[in-house]
């Protein structure tokens, strides 16, 4: 089922179907459909948003643990590589509502990434499918409404209010900042160097997984790669594989 579903918001996420305010009710509809079809099971969109809402928890969890230096990405388990178990345990020390995705595994990831990974990568605060399951309400009738004793001169506008919870979100993050760890070496985004194995001609998917799950894990691995002209990369990358019995 969760296959059906994330292909269907894949599908419609490149369609551009997801706005600001969050999916748009044809969206659901589909996948409703498509579950019914494909699996045989009658879903309600409420299902769908709780389902949803988990893949969004996954995404936020572990974008995060892998833009630390010495973690990667195991496609063929689905679930996380690491350099080695003290550099988890000290993440998990600072992050210890991670600790369940050290053998986590989490399918159809490349799905997941592509639904969820610019709300991540860009810090934004984005709805989310259980969020927008409810119809939007205007700032400036919230407003009216909460507090119709005020007079006129002292109501907030929706500006006003969205100023006022600015200045409270970055109050509340220079205060976290003192409760984070150090930020470790940042290194080059998995999907990055996975775009880098994938231009080079005539490398066998199995190659390409073997070598994705070795430069991930070494940043020195893909900066020596990245310097070697197009024509050596295939066949020094199968040498390396060779060397190493991967």
């Amino acid at each position: 089922m969760d296959k059906v579903l994330l292909d269907v918001f894949v599908e419609h996420h490149n369609g551009g179907d997801q706005g600001q305010n969050g999916w748009k009710p044809h969206v659901y509809k589909a996948a409703i459909k498509a579950i019914h079809d494909k699996c045989g099971l009658h879903v309600t969109k409420e299902i769908i948003c709780s389902r949803m809402k988990t893949f969004d928890k996954h995404c936020a969890t572990i974008s995060k643990i892998l833009s630390q230096s010495g973690f990667g990405w195991d496609w063929i388990n689905n679930k996380l590589l690491m350099d080695s178990d003290d550099v988890w345990h000290k993440y998990v020390q600072a992050n210890p509502k991670a600790a369940c995705y050290k053998n986590k595994e989490v399918k159809n990831w490349e799905a997941i990434l592509t639904i969820y990974s610019k709300d991540h990568a860009t810090g934004d605060d984005a709805m989310t499918c259980a969020e927008s399951a409810a119809q939007p309400i205007e700032l400036d009738e919230v407003v009216v409404e909460a507090s119709p004793e005020l007079p006129p001169k002292r109501q907030r506008t929706g500006d006003a209010i969205l100023c006022m919870l600015g200045e409270m979100k970055g109050s509340f993050q220079d205060a976290m900042k003192s409760l984070e760890p150090l930020e470790l070496p940042k290194v080059t985004p998995p999907l990055e160097i996975l775009a880098a194995l994938e231009k080079i001609p005539d490398l066998a998917r199995s190659d390409m997984l073997r070598a994705y799950g070795k430069h991930i894990l070494s940043e020195r691995f893909f900066q020596a790669l990245m310097e070697l002209p197009m024509e050596f990369r295939k066949e020094w990358m199968l040498m390396l594989n060779e060397k190493n019995n991967v």
